[in-house]
């Protein structure tokens, strides 16, 4: 289970749509108590691709990111990005992309931007996805 508080959640809907026409992206700082993934912090950044199908991180950005996230004794636990036009699910390109199966994968999808829906995944070694259950707190 993943837990969100509702500030943090307000964030990522907000970048999200605050960089349409294109997609978005963050990374997701965390804790690991007994199972439950708890996201405490939202780092949002710079889609560099400024693209609507696809996202890169600006590396600045996300090594600051990381500093931040140990210096405040958190882990990274994942990422996110938006989907503008598309549902909620990891497309055949963001299964390529996800290296590293420990790590939740984030997605937002604006196809009604007035109902963003977000969900969250692990994606395995073998590129299959599972849903995690999102509680927002």
């Amino acid at each position: 289970m993943i837990q969100i508080g509702q500030e943090e959640y307000k964030t990522i809907i907000k970048h999200a749509k605050e960089g349409l026409p294109n997609e978005a992206c963050g990374l997701l700082g965390g804790i690991v108590v007994s199972g439950v993934t708890y996201v405490k912090k939202i780092y949002c950044l710079t889609n560099t691709d400024a693209s609507r199908e696809h996202f890169s991180m600006d590396p600045k950005e996300q090594f600051a990111a990381i500093k931040d996230i140990r210096s405040n004794n958190l882990q990274l636990i994942g990422n996110f990005h938006s989907h503008p036009e598309t549902p909620a699910r990891p497309s055949d390109e963001d299964k390529r992309l996800a290296y590293d199966s420990t790590l939740l994968y984030g997605i937002v999808s604006l196809m009604a931007e007035d109902s963003p829906v977000f969900k969250v995944f692990h994606i395995n070694e073998a590129k299959e996805v599972s849903e995690e259950e999102v509680v927002i707190i």
